[in-house]
């Protein structure tokens, strides 16, 4: 049977105005075993001041890995969201994420389709998205880093979408990291989705969504964090019981807004996998 493990995307602390290495630090002490942090191009006023968790790819990647060793975490990917229809944007941040995991030791990047330019069609956007996904792809394969999609935008808001994109480059590192929050915000049956595509999955985005958020269901296309896990309309048991399903060990990387809501997220998440 395959591992499932309990980790965190660091947007949990943006909040708090607190650096990388508190954030590493905190996830630890909530008792997390593994974390997602977000990583830039250039240099930015928020992170250098000591304000952001987000990391520069600019920096030495094994402040990464020194962070992580210091406080016995593992890595479950890097948080690399970049525009796949905007090539211009997206080919050299993904590259330059897929060899700043390879060298943290991360072993998943996690993307989507980002937002689109108005005046292109959406032929147009495939055409794009394929070659910057090609480009990604050589330098990933030979890293052995995988690339999740992830479903919040445009094109990959239903199942449909995302397979379309998933297909657009055949390669062993091309995978889908599945966001629960933003398949329940498109419209569709989160569950059913995830079955569908779960011997793709290599990473989870463990996002409720809660009753109030729930209503602009059909509306938007994702949100960047949830409620505490179990606070919200996710099923948390059946997501975990499809997980065992994977025949690869997967994270379920919690992505909510507070240090509290992870604390709780952590403890609900815990007991289920427990049962």
């Amino acid at each position: 049977m395959n591992q499932i493990h309990l980790g965190i995307n660091l947007e949990f602390v943006r909040h708090d105005d607190k650096p990388f290495e508190w954030a590493v630090t905190k996830a630890a002490e909530l008792g997390y075993t593994h974390i997602e942090p977000m990583v830039h191009l250039g240099r930015e006023l928020l992170s250098e001041a000591g304000y952001s968790h987000s990391v520069s790819m600019l920096d030495d990647p094994l402040r990464i890995q020194r962070a992580c060793q210091a406080n016995g975490v593992k890595l479950s990917g890097l948080s690399a969201h970049t525009p796949l229809c905007r090539p211009e944007v997206g080919v050299e941040y993904l590259k330059q994420a897929i060899r700043f995991a390879a060298e943290c030791g991360a072993p998943v990047v996690n993307t989507d389709e980002g937002a689109k330019q108005p005046w292109t069609t959406e032929a147009e956007d495939f055409t794009l998205m394929r070659y910057t996904i090609q480009e990604a792809v050589k330098v990933a394969e030979p890293r052995g880093i995988r690339i999740g999609l992830e479903p919040h935008q445009q094109y990959s808001k239903h199942p449909r979408g995302l397979d379309r994109i998933y297909r657009l480059v055949k390669s062993p590192v091309v995978g889908i990291n599945f966001d629960t929050g933003n398949a329940y915000l498109c419209g569709h049956d989160s569950l059913a989705w995830l079955e569908r595509v779960i011997d793709r999955v290599v990473h989870i985005h463990a996002k409720d969504i809660s009753m109030q958020q729930s209503t602009a269901r059909g509306k938007v296309t994702g949100t960047p964090v949830g409620c505490a896990c179990g606070d919200g309309v996710i099923d948390w048991r059946r997501v975990i019981a499809i997980c065992r399903r994977s025949r690869r060990d997967l994270v379920l990387s919690v992505e909510c807004g507070t240090i509290e809501q992870a604390e709780r997220s952590l403890e609900h998440l815990r007991g289920w996998l427990r049962k």
